[in-house]
């Protein structure tokens, strides 16, 4: 089978489960929407994060901490990829001014 990359406007998200580009970031949606997108992700795992870190961590199965520490890695992830097309969109703006 071969394998198709999807087209320049769609930038596959970071994947470590899967060899084929599943999730991807419209890199044409409006600023706001992308915005919104790494904003609701990080007020989620922040909280998320100061709850565990305020955890008795001996209260926890090690299988716990992980699937944890798991969701709070995918979450961040999905945060890191869409900044970085922000970005890209922001400084491509400012090398047009």
């Amino acid at each position: 089978m071969t394998t198709q990359l999807p087209p320049h406007r769609f930038i596959p998200m970071a994947q470590f489960a899967t060899d084929y580009p599943v999730l991807v970031i419209d890199s044409d949606a409006p600023l706001r929407e992308l915005h919104n997108c790494i904003s609701e992700r990080l007020h989620a795992v922040l909280p998320y994060l100061q709850l565990m870190g305020c955890t008795h961590l001996p209260d926890y199965a090690e299988n716990d901490i992980n699937t944890v520490a798991n969701i709070a890695r995918i979450l961040l992830q999905d945060v890191s990829d869409v900044f970085r097309v922000v970005e890209q969109r922001g400084f491509a703006s400012a090398k047009g001014e």
